[in-house]
């Protein structure tokens, strides 16, 4: 094995690991103010991996380190460019709101353990974001396993008043 090739070899990984500390710890890096210049890590990562491993098979292949070189510098634009396109689309994607003890108001559920009259408390199914949740829920009459309740009141993050509606799921 050449040495021109060693040397590319040695850059595709080192593209490899700026990657890896790139996904593993990027939040460590922008505390330190490390890749926060016009390019982001993804993209010199993608630039060297694909420059180091395109050139060592080139070399392999043609045993002409310039035009290896040559050979990695067009593999790796398109990666880095491709590189920018998706870690700028992953940083942009918009995602639902957080839910929040107000959203609980309102839901529909199913009671999973009797809620009794008074003070104590059941357990009540709902689906809160598309999923379920379980909660601590207490009405003013009893409530059975089974029943639909309405969730009228969310006293904490956990627990929440109902009341029984009609409907049977």
């Amino acid at each position: 094995m050449a040495t021109a090739t060693v040397v590319f070899l040695v850059l595709g990984a080192a593209g490899v690991a700026v990657l890896a500390l790139a996904l593993l710890g990027g939040e460590l890096l922008s505390v330190l103010h490390l890749g926060d210049g016009p390019v982001s890590l993804e993209v010199v990562a993608g630039f060297l991996g694909a420059f180091g491993f395109a050139g060592a098979i080139a070399m392999e292949l043609l045993g002409a380190p310039a035009g290896a070189a040559g050979i990695g510098l067009v593999a790796a634009v398109p990666t880095a460019w491709l590189a920018l396109r998706l870690s700028r689309a992953a940083h942009a994607m918009p995602t639902d709101a957080t839910p929040r003890r107000d959203d609980l108001v309102g839901a529909l559920g199913v009671v999973v353990t009797a809620v009794p009259a008074g003070g104590g408390y059941g357990e009540v199914r709902i689906e809160l974001g598309g999923q379920p949740v379980k909660l601590y829920a207490r009405a003013d009459r009893a409530v059975p396993a089974g029943a639909q309740v309405f969730v009228i009141e969310a006293p904490s993050d956990t627990s929440v008043v109902v009341e029984e509606t009609l409907g049977k799921v």
